[in-house]
Order: structure tokens, then sequence, then C-alpha cells
């Protein structure tokens, strides 16, 4: 028995977490795909990682606990999950997707470990999930605190790559002020809605606190 298989008690709700859509279409429909699972474990990963960073670091402000929970659970971090569990390995992929490299693909990697998470959820609650959370992805949390964490506009990138969304567009929207002390207005967009803007007194600084800004809200979502 496989250390993925030694968490389930159902079987049927790991295998089809480990089912690409691929190879259900590819399958005609024998079996579901693991994107609704995605879904849930999306949500359940989230929720059991801001709840721990939250109790760790009482004395750090919202921004630095929305930057540290994105660099726990970016695609990047969720594929070095994936590896040590050895997911790729054991996925269900269409005979095209196998050849296009899919189980190195790390995007598709890391939606399967969220739809791990969400097939553990059905199957074993939500104890069994935080304890797979504190054994392979935030082990190195405090390694995680010691870097510096990525500035706004890299991790709103980062973020909107996660969530298949176009990248953001910075737009300088006011300037105001001599020209010796302008204060510029920067607006960032995605997928063509407008999601915050910001003012400072440099076009890198406003895109900066607009990225931020950004940031909070997708995140509340």
């Amino acid at each position: 028995m496989n250390q993925l298989q030694s968490l389930f008690s159902n079987n049927n709700l790991l295998v089809q977490a480990l089912t690409h859509k691929s190879w259900v279409n590819e399958h005609k429909g024998q079996r579901e795909s693991n994107e609704r699972l995605e879904f849930l474990g999306d949500a359940v990963l989230e929720l059991i990682v801001s709840a721990e960073i939250y109790r760790r670091f009482p004395d750090k402000p919202e921004g630095y606990l929305t930057a540290l929970r994105a660099s726990l659970v970016n695609t990047q971090h969720l594929a070095g999950v994936a590896a040590k569990l050895d997911v790729g390995e054991r996925l269900f992929l269409s005979k095209g997707e196998e050849a296009t490299g899919g189980r190195r693909n790390k995007s598709l990697l890391a939606d399967t470990v969220e739809a791990i998470i969400g097939a553990l959820y059905l199957d074993q609650g939500l104890e069994a999930c935080k304890k797979l959370i504190r054994e392979y992805l935030i082990t190195d949390i405090a390694e995680k605190v010691k870097t510096p964490l990525k500035d706004a506009k890299s991790m709103l990138q980062e973020l909107v790559q996660n969530r298949r969304l176009k990248a953001p567009i910075y737009k300088v929207i006011k300037s105001i002020g001599p020209d010796h002390a302008k204060t510029f207005t920067v607006e960032v967009e995605i997928d063509g809605k407008a999601v915050a803007s910001a003012a400072g007194t440099n076009k890198a600084e406003a895109s900066q606190k607009a990225a931020k800004m950004a940031l909070l809200q997708l995140t509340k979502k």
C-alpha cells in the first residue's frame, strides 16, 4: 500500500482525485474527473493554512499573512508536495496529456494535490486534512518566514496564473501635483475588470500598493 492509499478508507475517492479530465474525455465519461474535488480541496486548503498561520503568527498584520499563505499554496509549492507523495506516477491521464509531459506539469500536479485534499475531506474529515497539510505542506514554514516574501506584483501574477486568469494590467488613471512632487493613482485590471487601485509617490509604488489591494480582494473570495 502506497502513501496515498494509506490515507483513504474509500479508494474510489482517491481514484477520482487522481483522474484528470483528459482521461475522462478519452474514456467516454467512465469516471468523474477530479475537477469538483479540486474545487472543494482548494477551499479546505485555504481554510486550514489560513487558520494555521493565524494561530502561529498572532502579531503579524493581514498583509503579511496573505503573502505567507500565498507562498504556501502556490503552484510551485503544491507541485513539491505532489512529488513527495509520488502523485505524478499515479495520475490517470489521456495518451495525449501523457505524451506532452502531463505527469511533470506543475500546474496539473498542484491541482491534483487540491483534489486529493478535497477527497480526503469527504473520506476522513477536516482533522485528517490538517494532518496531511501539516506533514507535507507547512513543514518548512519556519524557512518561509526567514525568506523575504515576494513583492505584491509577483504574488498577484502567480495567483492569477494559478486561477487561470489573464495577467494583471496596470494603468495610471490619475496623476496630480507638480512635476517634483506628483502623486500617481494606478489601477490594476484582471480579466478585463478593474479589481483595485492605489496611490503612490511614483508609478512603481502605486502599482505595488494596487497589487496588494487586489491580492486582498481576490483571496477573500
